[in-house]
């Protein structure tokens, strides 16, 4: 019950903060009629969590309340497979925005590199098209398995359980082989990149030394170094959880399978919320609704109590007439 009203709780708090960034950048496309590449990347890695967001918590509630439905109706595998499809392009397109803060803002006199920073927005949106198809590729993949398995249970016997359970395991094992793929090439991306922006830094730094000028690039470097440093934390301990869930994955109830499942479900909107507080247009606009929801507030407990000097001072003038 507690497993099922945090992930309610999760996907609730990850679906409003993804649903911010995406209503935001929306607006800025309306007024500006065009969208840099840095918004591109977070617009479509908002429409990517807040789907699957969506289809996960269906799932996870179906499969709450009727678990043997899980065996019989194809839609929920259906449901299944399109949260897989969506959580592998929000996890490739984190790794595209690391990918291209490093581009972006590292310095390197590699020709190669130069050739990439001066491509870069032209390269964007093939390699936001390329991922959304890898990640449709090995959903789709998923899907098969998953009805494979299906078919394996239905096919053999009621009496012959043990058959039954090495099949089911080995398909999970094909599953999470899978997954594992996803969250390991995505992974290197981030460690990359977080390793080609620290060196840059460490050179900007000591040519700065060295020259003894200031140079406002160090900010950009600092800014991007604690997007990337941040999730590549978060995609550390994603691979962790992944681990863990892979041992974990035949135990009903078990401590670690709930904290596993607790961090899986907190992910996009703690990585979307350090995305916002790194953008100053999106942070200023988050702040600018804040301000705006804490002037209502305390204009609406200032009327309540306003009303409540105002009732007392009259109850106080009747009592004494």
């Amino acid at each position: 019950m507690f497993t099922f009203l945090w992930r309610t709780f999760s996907h609730t708090f990850c679906m409003w903060i993804n649903a911010f960034i995406v209503c935001v950048l929306c607006i800025a496309w309306v007024k500006k009629k065009t969208l840099n590449s840095n918004e591109k990347i977070l617009l479509l890695l908002g429409c990517c969590r807040i789907p699957f967001l969506c289809f996960a918590w269906v799932y996870h509630f179906i499969s709450k309340i009727y678990p043997n439905f899980l065996l019989v109706h194809t839609i929920l595998q259906l449901l299944a497979s399109f949260a897989t499809f969506f959580n592998y392009s929000n996890l490739w397109v984190s790794a595209c925005l690391c990918g291209f803060y490093c581009i972006k803002i590292a310095n390197f006199r590699n020709s190669f590199f130069i050739h990439l920073k001066v491509k870069i927005d032209r390269i964007v949106p093939w390699l936001l098209l390329g991922s959304e198809i890898l990640a449709l590729a090995i959903s789709i993949i998923t899907y098969v398995l998953n009805e494979t398995l299906l078919r394996n249970i239905t096919s053999t016997s009621q009496g012959n359980f043990w058959e039954v359970t090495i099949r089911k395991d080995k398909q999970l094992f094909s599953s999470f082989l899978t997954s594992g793929f996803v969250f390991t090439t995505s992974f290197w991306v981030v460690i990359f990149a977080a390793v080609s922006l620290l060196f840059s830094l460490w050179r900007h730094k000591r040519t700065m030394q060295t020259n003894s000028m200031k140079d406002l690039s160090m900010d950009a470097h600092i800014r991007a170094m604690k997007s990337v440093l941040s999730f590549l934390v978060m995609y550390s301990i994603n691979f962790l959880c992944l681990v863990l869930a892979i041992i974990y994955t035949t135990k009903k109830e078990n401590i670690m399978a709930l904290l596993v499942s607790i961090y899986l479900y907190a992910f996009p909107g703690v990585h979307s919320l350090i995305l916002i507080l790194s953008n100053p247009k999106l942070e200023k606009a988050l702040l600018k609704i804040l301000s705006c929801v804490k002037c209502e507030f305390f204009s609406e407990v200032g009327t309540v109590i306003e009303d409540g000097v105002h009732a007392k001072c009259w109850r106080f003038t009747i009592e004494n007439k």
